[in-house]
């Protein structure tokens, strides 16, 4: 399991020229090929715009399960040692972003992944899913694919997420 996790968080570490060849590894061709249509300044602004400037569409699962509330920091906490326990080791994210959580999943056994998918990555992701499906990006398929990988399902919810409209200017 663990080769499948990896392969899904490398679709969320920041794109470089690499990133269209990461995408045919994790078996997403078709998303592959939607993203040859850009250069890959594209795909870093794409990515960029999905992920970076919009809460509602973060890669940092705590905030779709907790947002600025006080349980998100012991969250945080609970996931740095969970990362450490299992020997993942951290990047410059937050612990709770989708690459680490990814490749936590790919190192539990079978019981304590399904747990903690069902408890934590799943709803959190159906979230996320959410949000990108109105936002009409061509990582909706990244984020489907991770949904589908994972050992447990949230329903992904039927209310439309409120994505505020980034202009660029004050």
């Amino acid at each position: 399991m663990t080769g499948k996790y990896d392969a899904l968080a490398r679709l969320f570490e920041y794109p470089d020229e690499s990133y269209v060849q990461r995408c045919r590894d994790a078996g997403l061709n078709d998303f592959a090929d939607e993203l040859l249509k850009l250069t890959v300044s594209g795909i870093e602004e794409l990515y960029i715009s999905t992920f970076d400037w919009n809460p509602a569409t973060s890669l940092d699962l705590g905030w779709h399960l907790y947002g600025d509330q006080y349980e998100r920091g012991e969250f945080l906490v609970r996931m740095r040692g969970e990362l450490r326990r299992y020997a993942v080791a951290e990047s410059t994210e937050l612990p709770d972003h989708l690459t680490h959580t990814l490749r936590l999943l790919g190192r539990m056994n079978a019981t304590d992944a399904e747990k903690f998918a069902r408890e934590f990555t799943a709803p959190a992701v159906a979230i996320l899913l959410a949000a990108l499906e109105q936002k009409n990006t061509p990582f909706t398929a990244a984020i489907r694919a991770v949904r589908d990988a994972l050992p447990a399902q949230a329903e992904v919810p039927a209310t439309r997420v409120e994505l505020p409209v980034l202009t660029g200017e004050e």
